[in-house]
């Protein structure tokens, strides 16, 4: 179905989001770091985007905006296990942030199979403009 990357610091996260999209019929490919996920992005050609905001090196958002460079239109899907706190003192809302930023959904770690495969359901059927009148007001 679709080629989708996979960009994130943590092997349980990327194992688990690997398997459900492959068992999904997607092809995968993973990366551990933004450095690393750019370079994959530059030689090939990708459907999808799963993108980490917290990694060493380059984080999520940085290379987000080195992929925005490069193909404006490709979905990103962010995910993050930063805590989601209405506390005004506690740190931003990074997922919020990351989506004002680019990225067209975003998910908070733990995530729930059925969220993920929807939010990758959602963005590749957005992005198909010849199936979808508004492909581009994002997909949640």
């Amino acid at each position: 179905m679709a080629n989708i990357l996979i960009v994130d610091d943590d092997p349980a996260v990327q194992i688990t989001i690997r398997l459900l999209l492959e068992r999904a019929g997607h092809h995968v490919t993973v990366a551990g770091d933004g450095r690393r996920g750019l370079a994959l992005f530059e030689a090939s050609q990708f459907d999808l985007l799963f993108l980490d905001i917290f990694m060493p090196g380059m984080d999520g958002l940085e290379t987000m905006r080195h992929i925005r460079a490069l193909q404006q239109a490709i979905p990103i899907i962010v995910v993050s296990g930063r805590s989601i706190t209405p506390d005004a003192y506690a740190e931003p809302d990074f997922l919020k942030m990351a989506t004002k930023l680019g990225a067209v959904a975003s998910l908070q770690k733990p995530f729930r199979p059925d969220a993920l495969l929807a939010a990758v359901d959602s963005c590749l059927t957005s992005a198909q403009p010849s199936q979808q009148p508004n492909a581009g007001s994002g997909c949640r």
